[in-house]
């Protein structure tokens, strides 16, 4: 492996999350009682510094790539985008979280370390360029998104909800490994810069062929789509509040950024032809069925996380409409796919910002029923979750909107209606949807309150969401520049 000391220079936001964590660590050991506050402001000061590194040599590349660690690493638009989103999605879980860890009893100085280690291995996830380094990126994310859901010591709900997570995710760890070794063994590498090339010669090999499909099995665990989405609604359910929202928009958009990396640029593109492989036929069918059990099991929820869980899974169908459409040559999809993951990332996180400050210690507003009244009580923070929820139902002119708008146009490109039927079925559930999402806006402004829980002290977490509500809006005004800074 060669490797260059400038190496480094271009891995500076993974440095900039890894160092900090490795240093809240530490710092924790020092730090007691009030004056572990520094802690949140030294995780976001450490997600500032990668996020502004990112942009820096994002500007850098002007469009270009460059091969880090012997491959191991790639450089590009795709991965200092990621690096961007990923450092804000974890430093307003941070924000989010200093008030909330307090006010619930469960303040640990470790639990920005840990944060900080996940989104380091979402940030390696995007910038893979071996299957090696993906695999790498994803256990560091999952094993600190394991810690961060049962981060509550004492709550049965959130040690059984991490469980499930880890045993569901060791499975999946599983799949990956013999994946990637049978891709291996089929093609002699695991360099995704190559992998098309050495499986040009026999895209029907069945090693090759079975090795894709385990692939698509690990990735469909961490995107959660149907049948793999068993774990979303208990950890969503049974994780802090502020975590759950990381785990719906980081986890999530890293998990996407991967599949961006091994499918469609690895097995397929000028040199494997797309299509050859079969993938896109698979990704097509999943995204149907993934869409339709996620509204359906939302439409029975009462929870509020898990209802959002549900929903997460329905988006996550949506997307997967994006990869099939790449996967039969449709050069808008990966755009329209990376527009929609940042709408949905700001939209998710500054959900979970609303849910962590209208309850306090022991009286979170859970249910639907408990967020009845909210508008008159505390009219901003209604408006915001109603800007959320409405982005979330597709509805114009939010961001929301625009990504299912990319998306379904993209997959309308396909050649011969490959994909028409598709659309169809996503139009129908983004109808579909609207309802459980108005359920939660007519509780809030339509209802008499059943009782007061008094509001989280977090003016943190109210800068969070109030921010991701005014993204939402920008980002429906003006989707333009959004779909440009995606590669559109």
């Amino acid at each position: 492996m060669m490797f260059s000391p400038s190496d480094l220079l271009w891995q500076l936001p993974l440095l900039a999350l890894a160092g900090t964590a490795t240093l809240l660590v530490v710092a924790e050991a020092f730090a007691a009682g009030e004056r572990r506050g520094f802690l949140m402001k030294l995780a976001v000061a450490g997600c500032a510094v990668a996020a502004v590194a990112a942009i820096v040599l994002w500007r850098k590349l002007d469009g270009g790539s460059r091969t880090l660690m012997g491959g191991m690493v790639v450089a590009d638009d795709l991965s200092m985008l990621f690096a961007v989103l990923v450092a804000g999605v974890t430093a307003f879980t941070a924000m989010s979280s200093a008030d909330y860890l307090r006010e619930h009893g469960f303040e640990l100085g470790e639990y920005y370390g840990v944060l900080l280690l996940s989104a380091t291995g979402m940030v390696m996830l995007a910038s893979a360029g071996n299957l090696v380094t993906a695999f790498i990126g994803i256990e560091t994310m999952s094993l600190g998104a394991y810690v961060l859901i049962a981060s509550r010591r004492g709550v049965t709900r959130s040690a059984e909800a991490a469980l499930k997570y880890f045993l569901m995710g060791a499975f999946a760890t599983g799949f990956l490994l013999y994946g990637i070794a049978l891709v291996y063994g089929a093609t002699g590498t695991t360099d995704l810069g190559i992998l098309a090339s050495r499986a040009v010669a026999d895209a029907t090999d069945p090693l090759l062929v079975c090795g894709m499909y385990l692939l698509i099995v690990a990735f469909g665990f961490k995107v959660a789509a149907v049948p793999f989405h068993m774990w979303a609604p208990d950890a969503y359910e049974g994780a802090p509040t502020p975590v759950t929202g990381f785990m719906a928009a980081g986890v999530k958009a890293a998990a996407f950024a991967a599949v961006l990396r091994v499918f469609p640029a690895a097995l397929g593109g000028d040199v494997l032809p797309y299509g050859t492989m079969g993938w896109a036929g698979i990704f097509a069918a999943l995204a149907a069925i993934t869409m339709t059990v996620g509204n359906l099991g939302a439409l029975r929820q009462d929870n509020v996380k898990r209802m959002l869980a549900y929903s997460s899974i329905a988006h996550a169908g949506t997307m997967l409409v994006a990869v099939a459409a790449a996967g039969i040559g449709v050069a808008a999809a990966q755009p329209a796919l990376l527009y929609y993951l940042i709408a949905y990332a700001v939209t998710t996180v500054g959900a979970f910002a609303v849910a962590a400050w209208v309850g306090s210690r022991g009286e979170e507003r859970e249910l639907i029923d408990d967020w009845s009244g909210l508008a008159k009580a505390h009219p901003g923070a209604a408006l915001a979750m109603t800007v959320f929820m409405l982005s979330l139902g597709g509805i114009p002119p939010l961001a929301g909107f625009f990504g299912k708008f990319y998306v379904f146009e993209a997959a309308m490109r396909a050649p011969d209606g490959q994909l028409l039927w598709l659309v169809v079925i996503g139009v129908l559930n983004s109808v579909v949807s609207i309802y459980y999402y108005l359920r939660l806006v007519t509780a809030m402004y339509f209802r008499d309150p059943l009782r007061e829980p008094p509001t989280l002290a977090s003016p943190a977490a109210v800068f969070v969401f109030v921010v991701c509500a005014l993204a939402v809006v920008q980002m429906g005004l003006w989707p333009g520049w959004w779909l440009a800074r995606a590669g559109g």
